[in-house]
């Protein structure tokens, strides 16, 4: 690894020397200047980020806190956060929480160790001591927060067309699985499904779960089907419980679309990729990461933010696991 001692050495200057040229700080000849710049860019040497931020008291780099790694849908936010921090040549410092409150707060606690400027937390405990008490601004992502900016998607559209659709096309005992209770995402695309479908004359049952594990959701397609089993239309609370239904239904024998209608939520990649592949509600996973990673770097350098409550638009997507309809008709 080359170090900043290479670098001088390189260049016939000191460490001193080199140390000021890379921080900015004190007077460094013109020429000198760009004796180490040319050392740097030949000898590929990248400054350790964390000890550079010590010695300025000023880092460029950012926590971002995700969930649940394992879930297509938060790599996509992450990706782009990572992709607009880079921009302004921050670097990211990144957790995985599990949903376990106590990894969490040691990941908070990491962070600020390492001297962040900001984090973006895509977290379910947003206990107000964990971040009331940071000194650093906070901005959270895929979740709503009237305390902390927060950049999201909405939700409860998103559930009101899902109902809309499913019923539209014909499904008539329907049943929703109703995401866990303590993600307010869930909620609202739960609540959303549940105004469309209490206004219309169609039969519905919910089920709750407590997980988006594809693991448990295996367990809630089994039962789902045992317990309903003339169910014609599922509006489920994410992508990975829609393909576990979706795999249960075709192992029992269901047709799909015809006998079983099936809706998800997110549109992780891997939905356009099954068969019959996914219809689902989009959330604009990559734009949201970019929406908050642009209000956090806003919130860092002291600008006007004139919204801190950022929350974008969700589209329906139509594949094969919904019949088609004929829009003339």
């Amino acid at each position: 690894m080359v170090t900043i001692r290479d670098v001088a050495k390189k260049s016939g200057v000191s460490v001193a020397t080199v140390s000021r040229v890379l921080n900015a700080n004190g007077y460094v000849h013109e020429d000198t200047r760009k004796k180490v710049m040319a050392a740097v860019d030949e000898l590929k040497y990248s400054p350790n980020e964390v000890a550079r931020s010590l010695y300025k008291k000023k880092s460029k780099l950012v926590g971002l806190l995700l969930p649940d790694i394992t879930n297509p849908f938060f790599p996509q936010l992450a990706r782009g956060v990572e992709d607009e921090m880079q921009k302004g040549g921050y670097r990211i410092l990144f957790g995985n929480s599990d949903e376990n409150a106590e990894k969490e707060l040691d990941y908070l606690n990491t962070f600020i160790q390492n001297n962040v400027v900001g984090i973006i937390s895509a977290t379910n405990n947003k206990a107000k001591n964990n971040y009331q008490n940071l000194s650093i601004p906070v901005v959270f992502l895929d979740r709503t927060s009237t305390d902390y900016p927060s950049v999201y998607a909405d939700g409860k559209e998103g559930g009101r067309m899902a109902a809309e659709e499913i019923v539209k096309r014909g499904s008539k005992r329907i049943t929703i699985l109703k995401g866990p209770a303590h993600i307010q995402p869930a909620q609202d695309r739960f609540q959303g499904a549940l105004a469309v479908l209490s206004q219309s004359n169609i039969d519905f049952h919910v089920m709750s779960t407590t997980s988006f594990a594809f693991e448990d959701a295996e367990k809630w397609a089994k039962e789902l089907f045992a317990t309903y089993p003339d169910t014609d239309g599922v509006l489920a609370s994410n992508d990975i419980v829609a393909t576990a239904v979706l795999h249960e239904a075709l192992r029992l024998g269901k047709s799909i679309p015809e006998q079983l209608q099936i809706i998800g939520f997110d549109d992780i990649p891997q939905s356009s990729l099954l068969f019959p592949s996914l219809s689902t509600i989009r959330q604009p996973a990559y734009e949201m990461g970019k929406e908050a990673a642009q209000l956090l770097v806003k919130i860092i350098n002291q600008e006007k933010v004139h919204h801190k409550q950022v929350q974008l638009p969700v589209t329906f997507i139509d594949r094969n696991t919904t019949r088609k309809v004929d829009e003339n008709g």
